[in-house]
């Protein structure tokens, strides 16, 4: 069977010899797949490698088609247009030149069979109801300036269902998506033709993969079925990997009692054998004879014992490895004071009137672009409100945490322990370290600069520095938490925030995160 992506024995090293691939064999199949693994563990630099971006130092990497690769960051110029984001210019430019009597070989070639090239566009934007479903031939110079961020990332996904290629690299496809363009997406997603390989940590949109490919501890492996079914099959791989891990070590407790008792034995034969040789008078040759005898008794029961011990350890090494270890996030947080009658702010809509009280926990929805962070950065103070958004709000408490989308509140060249430092300067460092080491930032991490460290660890960094803040924020804004987030790191969110006891104001468009964050009220934007 020809498979469109084929890993044999690939291994990439850094030009500083830093290995970030190592021996990585897998097949991906046709059809939709969903490449996950923790921040870090090479899932875009795979991609890259396939669209050839990267080329692998050892080993091979065999593709079975054409490449289209979309990355996280669209980078046009300026001066690009909607038909530049949909990958129609050229076609435009030729047909336009050709309808006004252009006979240049190169404008038939370029159009080739395509002379229904508008009736596609507009046919894919009405199918998947992308910026209002049609547009005229005009509307295609507009420049993509005038997109919101998520309206450019879907235009650029239909580009590739326009201009198929055998095998199509997305990259985190609907982050910072509203509901209607995160939908347009799973609606492409669900029928894409041909190979495509999606890397993200949107559970919904990862149920719909025909196919899972993990990298975890530099290994990639390929489960047939969707998300929610390799979470099953994991558990109970896990399940069983843990039972045999725990069997393991029983065995090498059985095995080190076996041994202690069998030498104990033999010593208390040792020691008759010796004092029955002097109490029958036996001459010193037949002594030695004796005690030499025993002796190499001994010595093989001691070294019969200690093999069947280090096979039983070397067991439970083997069944450790396979054992899957998540260390949970735990922290005792104090009280910020929020009781139930407290007013923390309010909001007000053209349609809503909102009054946010106690330890609610409320979510900011709506279009892109409708202006949700906007009306954060204004409750802020770090933007005015004239010429806003049209909501308008009031905070009456200023003990505020706020995590914008991409940290970038934090000091990139200090380090983990200076950030949060500031943030709590009546704290020792001992309470400090001990506070991150709960957050799993520990040992030297801490002094690391914040600019080198990874996304979750970075991540980590900027939650310490809402958490341990003095005094406790009552008010915590969280503006897209869980974009670029590992699986395993929106893990590690929700159980940080398991145990605040105050008020939460957050734009989020993952459903199921906010499900898990225990949302109460949901604050639509028009």
């Amino acid at each position: 069977m020809n498979f469109p992506v084929t890993f044999s024995h690939l291994s990439l090293c850094w030009p500083d010899g830093t290995v970030v691939l190592d021996d990585i064999s897998a097949t991906f199949n046709t059809g939709r797949t969903g490449l996950i693994g923790t921040n870090g563990s090479g899932k875009t630099t795979i991609l890259r490698l396939i669209n050839g971006d990267l080329t692998p130092t050892y080993g091979q990497l065999n593709l079975a088609g054409t490449v289209a690769y979309l990355p996280q960051v669209i980078a046009l110029p300026p001066t690009a247009t909607l038909a530049d984001l949909l990958g129609v210019r050229e076609k435009l430019e030729a047909l336009s030149a050709i309808e006004s009597g252009s006979t240049d070989p190169d404008d038939y070639e370029t159009l080739g069979d395509d002379w229904e090239i508008i009736d596609r566009v507009n046919e894919i934007l009405r199918q998947f109801d992308i910026l209002g479903g049609s547009l005229a031939q005009a509307a295609l110079d507009r420049p993509i300036a005038t997109l919101s961020g998520g309206e450019t990332m879907v235009a650029a996904i239909a580009g590739c269902r326009l201009n198929p290629a055998t095998i199509t690299l997305l990259d985190e496809p609907t982050n910072n998506l509203d509901r209607v363009l995160r939908q347009a997406v799973m609606e492409m997603v669900r029928t894409w033709p041909g190979t495509l390989i999606v890397v993200s940590h949107d559970i919904g949109l990862l149920d719909q993969m025909d196919s899972i490919a993990e990298i975890y501890s530099g290994v990639l492996t390929v489960f047939g079925g969707s998300f929610s079914e390799w979470q099953a099959a994991l558990a109970v791989e896990q399940a069983a990997a843990q039972q045999a891990e725990k069997s393991a070590a029983q065995q090498v407790r059985t095995a080190k009692r076996v041994r202690a008792e069998t030498l104990e034995r033999t010593a208390r034969h040792l020691a008759r054998g010796k004092a029955k040789a002097i109490g029958e008078g036996l001459g010193k040759s037949a002594r030695n004879f004796m005690r030499d005898t025993a002796e190499a008794g001994v010595a093989r029961d001691r070294g019969t014992t200690k093999d069947r011990v280090s096979e039983a350890q070397a067991s439970l090494a083997t069944a450790s490895e396979r054992v899957r270890r998540s260390e949970p996030i735990q922290i005792d947080l104090p009280d910020p004071g929020v009781h139930a009658s407290k007013q923390i702010l309010t909001l007000t809509t053209a349609t809503t009137e909102f009054i946010l009280s106690g330890p609610e926990r409320v979510a900011l929805a709506g279009r892109n672009g409708v202006g949700k962070t906007t009306l954060i950065e204004s409750l802020l103070g770090r933007r005015d409100w004239s010429g806003t958004t049209t909501a308008r709000g009031e905070l009456f408490t200023e003990q505020i945490g706020y995590l914008p989308q991409r940290f970038d509140l934090l000091d990139e060249t200090a380090s983990a322990l200076d950030n949060v430092s500031a943030r709590a300067p009546h704290a020792t460092q001992a309470n400090l370290r001990a506070g991150l080491a709960r957050l799993l930032l520990r040992g030297d991490t801490v002094f690391r600069p914040v600019a080198s460290l990874s996304g979750g660890e970075r991540f980590r960094v900027a939650l310490a520095c809402l958490l341990f803040a003095e005094p406790p924020p009552q008010l915590l804004i969280l503006d897209e938490p869980t974009n670029n987030l590992d699986l395993t790191s929106v893990d590690q969110l929700v159980e940080a925030l398991s145990s605040y006891r105050g008020a939460i104001l957050i734009v989020s468009h993952d459903p199921t995160f906010l499900d898990r964050l225990g949302v109460t009220t949901i604050i639509e934007l028009p």
